[in-house]
């Protein structure tokens, strides 16, 4: 199946080396996963080495077992100048009922950088479909929301850095 180059799919076989005691997913195994997915989306839409900037909005709506199938659905919903939010939905199926469920959604901001580490421009990511249109809105809200509570932090430091 060809994705276009603003989207990402990967899925995974989860093993016993992955899980707790309880024979649930660790959350910091899938916490690596779509970090790896949110820089392989992003680096392959930049055409460029990017890094993580930021994490938002992590949930573990339901735990993942060993012997799923975990596929992680990656898109840009926004490019900045160097920066774009990849957007993650992550479900997990079992592989013997075929029963399928939402696992986990979230949003990283990864940079685009330069030989020396520098940030440096992305192409400009234009919504077209109607889905990619209210991802798309969701991002810019969750920037201004991101933008005005750095803004009230920095305030209330006194301009100090954080520490």
């Amino acid at each position: 199946m060809e994705l276009p180059a603003h989207q990402l799919t990967m899925t995974v076989l989860m093993t016993p080396d992955m899980a707790n005691f309880a024979g649930n997913v660790h959350g910091g195994t899938i916490l690596k996963f779509l970090d790896q997915v949110a820089y392989a989306c992003a680096s392959r839409y930049a055409g460029r080495y990017v890094v993580t900037l930021s994490v938002d909005q992590v949930m573990f709506r339901q735990p993942i077992h060993v012997g799923e199938l975990v596929t992680f659905l990656a898109s840009i919903n926004h490019t900045g100048t160097s920066s774009m939010e990849v957007g993650i939905k992550v479900v997990a199926e079992n592989i013997r009922t075929q029963e399928v469920r939402h696992a986990n959604s979230c949003f990283f901001t990864m940079v685009a950088v330069d030989e020396e580490r520098k940030p440096v421009a992305v192409p400009s990511f234009r919504p077209f479909s109607p889905d990619e249109r209210r991802r798309h809105a969701a991002a810019e809200a969750r920037k201004r929301i991101r933008q005005d509570l750095e803004k009230q932090f920095s305030q209330a430091r006194g301009g100090a850095q954080a520490g």
